[in-house]
């Protein structure tokens, strides 16, 4: 059974990483999850080791990171109910290996766009409260 590690359950805790503030939601000894500040849900799994390609992870680390992002998928769409899910691994700008989940809607801001596309529309998307559908995520971590 692998241990997982929550930072905080109320309230997401920040780090300075270049001095830029950032939200950091959970963390293990393999992985941590950070909140992308969007109109959408949209969380960003890292690995806590920097590896550059996902090639390069250790076992334990890919197997960790890939379910990361499948459980968070699933949750994501049981709580949001969305179009789509996005899920993209690019890290040409951060070549920090990391996973990019977001939960798309057809009236979302660049829908059917990706995030970093042409803006659509300006959308005014009333989501269930994010706060909520972390505590279910963390809750279903904590199980693994």
């Amino acid at each position: 059974m692998l241990q997982f590690y929550q930072i905080n359950t109320k309230k997401l805790s920040f780090y300075t990483n270049g001095g830029e503030v950032l939200s950091y939601l959970y963390q293990n000894e393999y992985i941590y999850i950070e909140k992308e500040e969007s109109e959408i849900p949209w969380l960003k799994i890292f690995t806590v080791e920097k590896y550059k390609e996902l090639s390069e992870c250790d076992g334990i680390t890919r197997t960790v990171l890939i379910e990361t992002m499948l459980l968070i998928e699933k949750i994501m769409i049981s709580f949001y109910n969305p179009e789509k899910i996005n899920i993209a691994i690019f890290g040409n700008y951060l070549p920090h290996l990391h996973i990019h989940v977001m939960a798309r809607f057809k009236n979302d801001s660049f829908f059917p766009e990706p995030m970093w596309g042409k803006k659509q529309r300006d959308a005014k998307l009333s989501l269930p409260n994010f706060d909520k559908f972390s505590e279910i995520l963390l809750k279903e971590l904590k199980s693994y």
